[in-house]
């Protein structure tokens, strides 16, 4: 009886959601159609409310009596990986960039990429949607709607906006779909530094048990081989980086990263230390736990902290535990590992 009880209450969580995606994705889009581009100089503009016509993305500082389009099909970016694998560092290096705009973790994207993903798992909770008229069209335009809303009225235009969100990533092909001109960036680190840093900082993340590390490692084993495998499907709208390697030749990697990405190179990209809280830089969360890092610049001191904090037992097995790390290019029997040496500057940094 409890548990048929507990079922039902399941299934109308489900379609009360369902029903609340598709109503704020509706709103959203009506709302945008209602816009007058006269009444709102310097606003934010669907393309929608401009007839279809115009394209020009607009930074704060240009013309402002012009309206800030944006739609589905703009050049967005999605940052992603495990936690404590350096999404933020490569969100404040591209924040850096005039052209481009991140901003904090928004924290409600990948849990709506959650939802979806449950919806379309269960075959009886489809069948029921379909029924209801809330079909997968339907539910991609209010996906695309809600997301855009986020990533665009969370922070300031620009002509390249890039959400940063560690596991939305693990909806990469889904959000490849409904935003057809995306691009994204899996942020790979070696699993030990990761889980390490996490339990180390007492960072909370759903699911994983901070109290052992074999849990953690199985854990990060499991959501960087999703992503990892979605972003190798996605071929030339992903581009993996391993933290190892940006940290130690950070401009290499910045260029190689911005031709991906079709933005031109701009130097603030290799300090985005010095754009910290000023207009147009880099503005970081104060409740993130990775901000106090983030504030330095590029450097290697987190690389190896690791070693030696591993149960014995947990590093005996660390090949079955997390067989990633091989996948990834990580020795899983080093200790320590030669991640390679550092860009002189790069040592210069550490230093201070």
């Amino acid at each position: 009886m409890i548990g048929k009880l507990k079922q039902n209450l399941l299934v109308a969580c489900l379609v009360i959601s369902s029903v609340t995606v598709f109503y704020l994705g509706r709103h959203a889009m009506e709302c945008h159609h209602r816009i007058d581009e006269r009444s709102q100089p310097g606003g934010v503009l669907p393309l929608s409310a401009l007839g279809g016509s115009m394209r020009t993305t607009l930074r704060t500082g240009q013309n402002l009596s012009m309206p800030f389009v944006y739609n589905k099909d703009m050049p967005l970016i999605f940052i992603g990986g495990v936690p404590r694998s350096g999404t933020t560092l490569m969100r404040a290096m591209l924040d850096a960039h005039p052209e481009v705009r991140c901003g904090e973790e928004t924290r409600v994207i990948p849990r709506i990429l959650a939802m979806k993903q449950m919806w379309s798992r269960s075959g009886r909770e489809k069948m029921r949607l379909d029924e209801a008229g809330v079909t997968d069209e339907v539910l991609d335009a209010a996906m695309q709607a809600f997301l855009l809303e986020i990533i665009v009225k969370h922070g300031e235009p620009a002509n390249f906006l890039c959400n940063k969100d560690p596991f939305a990533l693990k909806s990469l092909s889904y959000l490849a779909k409904i935003f057809p001109h995306a691009k994204f960036v899996l942020m790979i680190r070696d699993g030990r530094a990761s889980v390490h840093s996490m339990i180390s900082r007492k960072v909370t993340i759903a699911g994983f048990d901070l109290g052992s590390y074999r849990d953690c490692l199985t854990k990060w084993n499991r959501a960087i081989e999703t992503m990892y495998t979605q972003c190798l499907e996605a071929a030339d709208k992903c581009l993996p980086v391993h933290y190892e390697q940006l940290v130690l030749h950070p401009e290499k990697w910045m260029r190689t990263l911005l031709k991906f990405l079709d933005i031109p190179w701009n130097d603030a990209v290799l300090h985005h230390e010095e754009l910290i809280g000023k207009a147009g830089g880099v503005s970081l969360s104060k409740v993130e736990r990775s901000t106090d890092q983030v504030i330095k610049p590029v450097n290697v001191e987190a690389l190896s902290k690791w070693v030696g904090k591993i149960p014995a037992d947990v590093v005996r097995d660390m090949a079955v535990v997390a067989p990633m790390l091989s996948r990834l290019g990580y020795d899983p029997h080093a200790n320590p590992p030669n991640y390679g040496r550092p860009d002189p500057k790069v040592l210069d940094n550490t230093r201070r």
